[in-house]
């Protein structure tokens, strides 16, 4: 088990844990989370371990998960690796074990859904059931008649309705991966791109063309406006599969083997064939000036967002 101490997080007894998967840290989790200093949760996602034919295909990676975490000012962060001999464990043992044993919980926070132990035997009652420590269960929390659940934000993702998905996260979903040579056909076209390989494990929004923000190299300085690209590129015939292709605005720079964190904004449109590599590069024109239109330059989108942060942590 990886306790790790978030700022101005100490170790101490009487926990107030938070436990879930907590998948996206959605509006739903930060309820869950809220005045707790400590969060349990697992790594990797326990249907990978139990049932692996139907792991979805996840929000965030661990270090997404801990920062958006540690945002909530809670003070710890414990994560449970969570393999075949963990999934063995009965419910009583991972309260006595872990809860108990190891974290000397206090207070429990949980959602209404929440199962753990062997064949998911544990359930909200039996924790509330345990004199040892108090309980809340958090009612699943609904929006316009929709649970606000990761299956149903990984959906929205998937149809490209980024917008919705924001706003049920509570921040823009991010995507990030290593930056790859492509065949130059961006460059060949006036719009040099960073290109992302989708993981196989990670959510990726449908095919089409988003205004994002790119951030993570040193060369960047700050979050970058971006004309993002997701799809097999209909107009070429080249033989790849999916690709992710980031156009920075007024960047100029390499960035093969760098980490890109893209975080998505708006859709701009779908995925199109054009009958001339000229339509698309009129259309790519198009879609970079709604992209400044919405974000501005490099240094008033790196002032908006600075300036978010700032209202954040007061």
């Amino acid at each position: 088990m990886e306790i790790t101490r978030l700022p101005d997080g100490e170790r101490r007894d009487g926990r107030s844990v938070a436990v879930g998967t907590f998948d996206g840290v959605h509006l739903g989790h930060r309820e869950v989370i809220a005045g707790s200093d400590t969060v349990l949760t697992f790594d990797p996602h326990p249907v990978a371990i139990v049932a692996p034919q139907h792991t979805p295909k996840l929000l965030t990676t661990p270090a997404r998960k801990a920062e958006l975490i540690a945002a909530l000012g809670v003070r710890e962060l414990v994560v449970i690796p969570f393999d075949a001999d963990f999934a063995k464990r009965t419910a009583e043992e991972f309260v006595d074990d872990v809860l108990v044993g190891a974290l000397s919980a206090a207070k429990v926070a949980i959602g209404e859904n929440f199962r753990f132990g062997h064949k998911a035997q544990g359930d909200p009652r039996l924790l509330a059931a345990d004199p040892r420590f108090a309980t809340t269960v958090h009612p699943l929390l609904e929006f316009d008649g929709e649970i606000v659940s990761s299956s149903h934000i990984r959906g929205l993702v998937l149809a490209g309705d980024l917008a919705e998905a924001n706003r049920l996260l509570g921040t823009p979903f991010q995507l990030c991966g290593e930056v790859v040579h492509g065949d130059a056909r961006g460059r060949a076209l006036g719009f040099p791109t960073a290109n992302i390989v989708p993981s196989e494990d990670f959510a990726c929004p449908g095919h089409g063309v988003y205004a994002c923000l790119a951030s993570g190299p040193h060369a960047l300085a700050g979050p970058v406006p971006a004309a993002v690209s997701i799809g097999v590129r209909p107009t070429f015939k080249t033989g790849r599969a999916e690709l992710i292709e980031a156009y920075l605005l007024d960047f100029d720079g390499d960035l093969y083997g760098e980490t890109l964190c893209l975080d998505f904004i708006a859709r701009l449109r779908g995925e199109r064939r054009f009958d001339t590599p000229e339509a698309l590069v009129e259309q790519m024109r198009h879609d970079v000036a709604q992209v400044r239109e919405l974000l501005g330059d490099a240094r008033q989108a790196s002032a908006s967002v600075s300036a978010a942060d700032d209202r954040d942590n007061h």
